[in-house]
């Protein structure tokens, strides 16, 4: 395996039909928007989606959700310890973390544990793949609904307050996620390029496994991918002018969207640099 030697920039367009894609937990798990009513989906989100697709694709991640534990420890430092067991040297527990763990040489990875021992290790790791916060073409429309269920929680005569909620949801919003693969920090986690392309598939097919009551089957979708790679390690072009040189805009006949294709994507050529257009799924 060859470590990454160019670097890399993508934006992938992901449409919200009726569901939660991201919610608030200071908000009464209402989706994320700004004060401008413009929906968003925070990075964390996106990374947390990305290591459940590495895990689904064979790969093992060091950030597993409770769910998903594929190796039975229940916390990030029995992992730790475990894999790593006593290492002092910083350099070599950095090493061994990201040859072990896809997601700790993609992201990074802080590796601070309480120890009975005062000679423990705290360690921090810069990951190459970087994802901004996912924000909405237009402004979205947020639709709640009050939900009850048909028996209580707890033993009683009436109706116990845990049978009445809320559940929120987005109507319709084209969200557009920017991220891009730096080439030093890639060299110093041993990223190479197939780790490039398992981040390729990941986003293309982002939204598989992840159903839920907020996000049904077919709620969520990867509508088009865009990865460009450059011919050399610092880049031909800055990621924000690459990010930006593909854009959705609202077709002048629709007032309000409802799909992917009330909006034209238009791409401006950055000579030089090629584009792969990926249909996502």
């Amino acid at each position: 395996m060859s470590l990454l030697k160019n670097k890399i920039d993508f934006v992938a367009f992901v449409s919200v039909t009726m569901s939660n894609p991201n919610g608030d937990p200071l908000n009464g798990n209402r989706p994320r928007t700004d004060y401008n009513g413009f929906g968003e989906i925070s990075d964390v989100c996106i990374k947390r989606k990305i290591r459940n697709r590495m895990q689904d694709l064979g790969h093992s991640i060091f950030v597993q959700s409770e769910d998903r534990c594929d190796d039975g420890y229940k916390s990030l430092s029995e992992r730790a310890t475990t894999y790593l067991g006593k290492i002092k040297d910083r350099d070599e527990y950095a090493r061994l973390a990201c040859e072990k763990w896809l997601d700790v040489r993609s992201f990074g990875q802080v590796f601070a544990f309480k120890s009975n021992e005062k000679s423990g290790v705290s360690v921090g790791v810069r990951g190459p793949v970087s994802i901004h916060q996912a924000v909405s073409v237009s402004p979205v429309e947020v639709y709640s609904q009050q939900i009850t269920k048909s028996v209580n929680g707890e033993p009683g005569e009436k109706r116990g307050s845990d049978t009445m909620g809320m559940k929120h949801m987005v109507r319709f919003g084209l969200y557009k996620i920017k991220g891009s693969i730096n080439v030093q920090l890639a060299q110093k986690t041993g990223f190479t390029e197939e780790d490039a392309e398992t981040i390729k598939e990941c986003l293309r097919t982002l939204f598989e496994n992840d159903a839920s009551s907020a996000r049904p089957e077919g709620s969520m979708q990867v509508c088009r991918l865009y990865w460009w790679k450059h011919n050399c390690p610092s880049g031909q072009y800055p990621s924000a002018k690459v990010h930006a040189s593909v854009s959705a805009v609202l077709k002048d006949t629709v007032d309000i969207p409802s799909s992917f294709s009330d909006y034209d994507i238009i791409q401006s050529e950055l000579p030089g640099l090629q584009c792969e257009v990926i249909d996502g799924v």
